[in-house]
């Protein structure tokens, strides 16, 4: 089992330094980090437990300036290390990190409290008790806090504890199949070229595995893959992973982006979803202001519509349409976090309902039914619902899922066209494929010769009044015309095979394998050859007939014409 989870918790409340006390690796990347003593981009390690298993960490700035930096870690993470400083107690940050790992659908976690040796013991008891009470009504309601104090020495080994207990009773990622990586940092490596990290969802990958990286929509080979600094020949979802690319240079590749396997996701710019508002916000929400969108580790500006309101109040949830600039690779059920670019604020986050809206949004009332999906479609093929849903269905007929409506309606127009063919049938040549796979379904009826026709009715061409005159004159046959048959009927009848069509005179079937059969004897006895006339004789037919029932035999093989005779032909 692998989970990762991500620190949370107000600036200089002391994340970092646990992470380096638990890790042995300082998170703090880079030279400014280090100068300012402030956290500005994620930084990555993992926690050896007493179990002896490993928990991915990603640590997050908690200065409110480098929250875009905050929202790219924590957009997959399984749990939380909610991190509080019994100096200062519950601040704006502490706030607004709680605020948007629930809207990100966070639901483990445990508290640490920190710098409680640094601090006089009725400080650190006012702390907690301030911290019990502002997550009471929240998923950390019944999470551990732990006593921790790095420079003293203090509570480390029992937060490892704590974090060895977390991981027992945090759910594993699900493996569904269809892996989705969002990149959260890349860099170039010497001697192995691009690699980009990120936290795995929805599968496993391989070493050379081919996976497309959006938004570029180029096709990438993993060379390498690495979890805590080990090399590994496939990696399951919920782990660290970095990912050595070959086919893009790390120039090209920047945080958000996202690698997938192709064929498997369907790229969206526009969805519906459902948005809570904080309920600490002072103000309503409307489509008026610049919005950015936070999913997965990506950040992009969208345009947003409320559904059904014209604002939406704190603590209100309402349905929206955000519209974004780039496709991405959602599925109903993905989380994500809305900010007001103009005034620096998160102001709420919900749930991606629909990847593919198509009702205008007047209409549009959007949730994670398949039913909807499929209703509002009337017919969808069950690859593409699978792509829109992440769930996949059985077809209804051929490979559509059909709303029960429309399927409905489909049996009973068609039934009336049959009724409607008379005893003929229904040429089912001129219906579409939906139609056709309709037909397939309904036992009330047959589908003989291309046509369809009531269950139990006999088929009128299988005892045709023309084929029963061609078959009483089998060399001299009648034309339609004064056998007063329709040409249409003609034609069936020929492509059922019941009749052949020599050139405009039409023979029986049977009366064209009889003239073979003479003809077989004929030139037995006769293999240079034979003429019109001694074949016209031995069938007792005139050229008027003769010529064209040869010529055909000739085009089918069966003959073979040398000057003014036939021989055998290699159908014969």
């Amino acid at each position: 089992m692998s989970i990762t989870i991500s620190t949370a918790g107000h600036v200089d409340h002391g994340k970092s330094t646990l992470v380096e006390a638990l890790t042995g690796v300082d998170p703090d990347r880079f030279a400014e980090e280090k100068a300012r003593g402030l956290t500005i981009d994620l930084g990555f390690g993992s926690v050896l437990l007493p179990s002896g298993r490993r928990v991915s960490v990603i640590d997050v700035p908690g200065h409110e300036r480098f929250i875009r930096n905050m929202l790219a870690g924590v957009g997959a993470v399984d749990a939380c290390w909610f991190v509080v400083a019994a100096n200062e107690g519950w601040m704006p940050q502490s706030e607004e990190h709680l605020r948007i790992l629930e809207l990100l659908g966070v639901s483990h976690g445990l508290i640490a409290l920190t710098k409680v040796g640094s601090c006089d013991p009725d400080i650190a008891e006012l702390a907690r008790l301030e911290v019990e009470e502002r997550i009471a009504d929240t998923f950390l309601a019944a999470a551990p806090m732990v006593e921790t104090d790095v420079v003293a020495g203090l509570g480390v080994d029992d937060l490892r504890a704590a974090l060895d207990h977390l991981l027992d009773w945090t759910p594993a990622a699900v493996d569904q199949r269809r892996p989705r990586l969002w990149i959260d940092r890349v860099f170039a490596a010497r001697g192995a070229g691009t690699v980009a990290t990120g936290t795995l969802g929805g599968g496993q990958i391989r070493a050379d595995d081919e996976l497309e990286l959006w938004p570029r929509g180029i096709s990438v080979r993993v060379r390498a893959l690495q979890t805590h600094h080990s090399p590994r020949t496939k990696v399951g979802p919920g782990n660290r992973v970095a990912v050595n690319l070959s086919g893009v240079g790390h120039q090209e590749i920047a945080r958000g982006d996202v690698l997938v396997r192709a064929g498997q996701w369907h790229l969206t710019g526009c969805f519906d979803a459902s948005l809570t508002v904080l309920r600490t916000l002072d103000h309503e929400v409307s489509r008026r202001g610049a919005h950015a969108v936070y999913v997965g580790a990506c950040e992009l500006p969208a345009r947003m519509r409320i559904l059904g309101h014209h604002a939406l109040s704190p603590g209100e949830t309402g349905s929206v349409r955000l519209h974004l600039p780039r496709r991405l690779p959602l599925l109903p059920g993905d989380r994500f976090v809305l900010r007001e670019s103009g005034r620096a604020e998160t102001i709420g986050g919900g749930t991606v309902l629909d990847v593919d809206p198509i009702l205008p949004a007047s209409r549009a009332e959007p949730d994670l039914s398949i039913d909807r999906v499929v209703a509002e479609r009337g017919w969808v093929e069950a690859d593409l619902l699978a792509l829109l849903t992440g769930q996949r269905r059985a077809p209804d007929a051929g490979r559509w899922v059909v709303s029960p409506n429309v399927l409905a309606a489909a049996r009973a127009r068609l039934r009336h066209a049959v009724d409607a063919a008379g005893p003929l049938g229904l040429d089912i040549a001129g219906l579409d494929a939906r139609d056709r796979a309709v037909l397939g379904l309904m036992e009330d009826l047959t589908i003989e010769g291309g046509r369809a026709r009531p269950a139990g009715q006999s088929d009128p061409y299988q005892s045709h009044r023309y084929t029963s005159a061609l078959e009483a004159a089998p060399f001299t046959p009648p034309d339609p015309e004064t056998a007063g048959v329709d040409r249409s009927e003609v034609r069936e009848l020929v492509k059922r095979g019941l009749v052949v069509d020599a050139d405009g005179v039409f023979f029986a079937a049977v009366a064209v394998d009889a003239a073979r059969s003479v003809l077989a004897e004929m030139l037995a006895s006769q293999p240079a050859g034979v003429t019109v006339a001694e074949v016209r004789e031995r069938l007792g037919t005139t050229r008027k007939y003769a010529l064209p029932l040869l010529a055909w035999l000739d085009g089918h093989g069966v003959t073979r014409r040398r000057g003014d005779l036939r021989i055998a032909g290699p159908r014969l």
